[in-house]
């Protein structure tokens, strides 16, 4: 079983833009989830696990944006989760502290042209939790790199993640079972030791 040293929970895009009604990239089923995202955090602090904010923040002007994005950048548009935004903020109720990390990345995973896996390497981090939004896309990705990163367990909290739609959320929890990944509900993931 891991242990709070050597497990990390990642908070993976709990943002203004992709988790309210008005967000300029809203994944449908984020609002729902913030709750038990809050308890998931709460949890982790008090195993002593290393909370790790995973955060989309881009350029105002787009160039550091993937290219079949970057037309949401054009004049006159919301720039999505730009660098100092309302959009780019974490949503009420989840807040940064100073024994966190945050992670700043430019793609779906969390992994990619990132300073991640070296951060979790130097703190004995071998046991990883993912929490956020989305499901197909930056949980997905993220756990299909720390698998293929050897990381010993790899956790998705199937009801402190979401995607647009339920089907599509439990599409990728299957795929992401099939590869070894635990996917307990949270009530399940803060009765066990891990």
């Amino acid at each position: 079983m891991a242990t709070g040293n050597s497990t990390a929970l990642l908070v993976i895009d709990m943002q203004n833009d992709f988790v309210l009604a008005d967000g300029s990239m809203r994944v449908d089923g984020a609002l729902a989830i913030v709750p038990n995202v809050i308890k998931a955090v709460e949890q982790a602090r008090r195993r002593g696990f290393l909370v790790v904010w995973v955060v989309r923040e881009h350029d105002p002007l787009g160039r550091d944006v993937e290219l079949f994005r970057r037309h949401f950048y054009a004049e006159g548009k919301p720039k999505p989760t730009s660098k100092g935004s309302k959009g780019a903020e974490l949503v009420d109720g989840l807040v940064i502290k100073q024994e966190d990390y945050k992670v700043v990345k430019t793609r779906f995973s969390a992994f990619f042209a990132t300073q991640l896996h070296s951060v979790l390497q130097g703190a004995g981090i071998d046991s990883l939790v993912a929490v956020g939004v989305q499901t197909p896309n930056c949980i997905r990705q993220t756990v299909f790199d720390a698998v293929a990163l050897d990381y010993k367990s790899v956790t998705v909290i199937v009801d402190a993640t979401a995607a647009a739609t339920p089907d599509v959320h439990a599409a990728n929890i299957y795929d992401m079972k099939n590869i070894g990944v635990a996917a307990p509900t949270l009530e399940e993931w803060c009765g066990s030791s891990k």
